[in-house]
């Protein structure tokens, strides 16, 4: 990691916020510039951390030069969802925020997340709504979140979750930490699925809270095939990690029915079977109640219009 640009904590210095925001880029500077822009603008004043993945479009300098508030982290590599991991090493507020270079927060979302934080010791993390721009759209997955079938305790401020999306989700700073934040060997693409597994397992609640909202202008810089070949990859790998091994097996044989037959599956089943030397070197199974929410999700995900590996 190069040396960083350090700014102050906020676009108008104020130092009150409970929450930070890290956003991680690649080779997107004008759409990074437009999410800095809106969260320069929220009445929280967060302190804003960049990771900038080892970008070649200027998006560095520019930063430094427009958003000198923003505390820019220069990759030497680009270390996808792991720039995460970077940035909340430095994080010094209870909770941290992820932000895509393509997305932003709502104002008044990050101080309604940490109330329901403040309120709540063992919920790790609170994902929001979601909504696409132009037009304003729900996500689509807003309908799975919202309908979750993963049983909780009464005391959640919503339904409870069995995974989260990064960018649109609030997490407890000391809860990532100690799950060991995302997983360098699964780099970017379905990262959340183990990371919120391992929160799970170590006792922590993730829920959807309808009441908060994140913008999403999905960028058309990005490769779709890539981006899919990694997602499935991941997929059979944390299915490997962490499921009992019928559930294991039993996703495994979904998926090699169900996603389409052609050179980015079969390059995806390849790389996740060259990774089986390491994935059983590190694999631990779930207890059973855990695997009882991730088998429900699975069943949910099943059905879900907002989930299939194309592109």
């Amino acid at each position: 990691m190069a040396p960083e640009h350090s700014g102050t904590a906020g676009a108008s210095g104020k130092t009150g916020s409970r929450v930070s925001v890290v956003v991680i880029t690649h080779n997107r500077r004008e759409e990074l510039l437009r999410t800095l822009g809106r969260l320069a603008e929220l009445p929280e004043h967060p302190p804003v951390f960049v990771v900038d993945n080892a970008s070649r479009d200027g998006t560095a300098e520019t930063v430094v030069r427009v958003h000198p508030w923003v505390r820019l982290l220069r990759a030497e590599r680009n270390l996808g969802a792991v720039g995460r991991n970077v940035a909340v090493e430095r994080v010094t507020t209870p909770y941290v925020a992820f932000c895509d270079d393509d997305s932003w927060w709502e104002p008044g979302a990050l101080a309604g997340a940490a109330e329901l934080l403040d309120a709540r010791p063992r919920l790790a993390a609170v994902t929001a709504r979601i909504v696409v721009e132009p037009g304003g759209a729900e996500d689509p997955v807003v309908a799975e979140l919202r309908d979750s079938p993963v049983p909780g305790p009464e005391w959640l401020p919503g339904p409870a979750l069995g995974s989260f999306l990064a960018a649109a989700t609030v997490l407890r700073t000391d809860a990532f930490r100690e799950a060991g934040g995302f997983s360098p060997r699964l780099w970017l693409g379905g990262e959340e699925e183990l990371l919120a597994t391992d929160l799970m397992v170590r006792g922590w609640w993730l829920a959807y809270a309808g009441e908060l909202t994140v913008h999403h202008a999905p960028s058309a810089a990005r490769d779709a095939t890539a981006r899919r070949e990694d997602g499935l990859r991941n997929t059979l790998w944390f299915g490997w990690l962490r499921r009992p091994l019928p559930a294991a097996l039993r996703r495994t044989w979904r998926l090699a029915r169900t996603v389409p037959r052609d050179a980015a599956s079969a390059r995806a089943f390849g790389r996740a079977l060259a990774g089986l030397p390491w994935v059983l070197r590190e694999r631990r199974a779930v207890p059973r109640e855990v695997e009882e929410r991730l088998r429900l999700l699975e069943e949910e995900q099943r059905r879900s219009a907002a989930r299939r590996y194309v592109g």
